[in-house]
């Protein structure tokens, strides 16, 4: 297919990073295929000017599959593929929550994601490097009490962006951590106050600061595909501590030179002598 029948797909475009995300591709010239959950979402689709608007439930594997064949009715194809699909929920301590509760959220939160990559992998855009993104989140790098579900999952998506690199050679698939961003899933955190533990008081203060910009976060995402696979492949970026802007040379030098780094490793710690 020739250049001009290539769009963006972004995964939960009614959400407010989604929306805001398709909205700047929009601006920047790009078709976009968005997918909605709710009648009020895909209005917001339709507002924005997406050129295809497609339900889909990430918490349902049989919507996640039927993507497959409503994106195929389009007789299109795409070189970037954004997901802004997640849940917080649900919030406890693990024993205390149900267990079907905790595994939903897996399906929303990963394997939905994942799913839909993989029914919409063989309109991918032949002869070019197709880029996916994910977003992290709380708890990549230290323990998120109460939120054990919504934590793994994004584990399990940050080494399928491994996994994915590692096979895909025409694929520069990344996840990018925005950070604390003022968006409406903190109202999950607002809403169970008394599991959320110490979250509920930090999420509080965290409303009454600006949080991550946006538009910084559209930015960083650009800045992934940008350098391409072999700075990006397989890599988690960090939108607010990692050193992408202005440029962010040194910091692509450093990922060309180090290819575990931004990764999910074993750290080895060296015993000290006599310790």
């Amino acid at each position: 297919m020739a250049g001009e029948d290539r769009v963006a797909v972004v995964l939960g475009g009614g959400a407010d990073i989604g929306s805001h995300i398709a909205k700047r591709l929009i601006e920047a010239g790009k078709r976009v295929v968005a997918t909605y959950r709710s009648e009020a979402s895909k209005a917001r689709l339709v507002s924005l000017g997406v050129t295809h608007a497609l339900e889909m439930d990430a918490g349902d594997p049989d919507s996640v599959a039927r993507l497959q064949d409503s994106f195929g009715e389009l007789g299109l194809e795409w070189d970037i593929l954004f997901s802004s699909v997640g849940t917080m929920e649900p919030i406890g301590k693990f024993f205390d929550v149900p267990f079907q509760d905790w595994s939903k959220s897996l399906q929303i939160n990963a394997l939905g994601q994942v799913g839909a990559l993989h029914a919409l992998s063989g309109f991918r855009a032949a002869e070019v490097t197709n880029q996916v993104c994910f977003l992290a989140g709380g708890g990549t790098n230290n323990p998120f009490r109460n939120y054990s579900a919504y934590c793994v999952s994004k584990i399990f998506l940050i080494k399928m962006c491994e996994l994915i690199d590692d096979e895909y050679p025409d694929i520069n698939c990344f996840i990018v951590g925005p950070g604390y961003v003022a968006t409406k899933i903190h109202d999950e955190t607002l809403r169970n106050k008394d599991t959320a533990g110490e979250n509920y008081m930090r999420t509080l203060e965290f409303l009454d600061t600006p949080g991550t910009d946006l538009d910084n976060v559209y930015d960083s995402i650009l800045w992934c595909m940008d350098q391409g696979r072999a700075v990006m492949g397989g890599r988690n970026l960090s939108t607010k501590h990692d050193a992408w802007r202005d440029g962010g040379s040194a910091l692509a030098a450093r990922l060309m030179s180090d290819r575990n780094i931004f990764k999910l490793r074993r750290v080895d710690v060296l015993e000290k002598p006599g310790g």
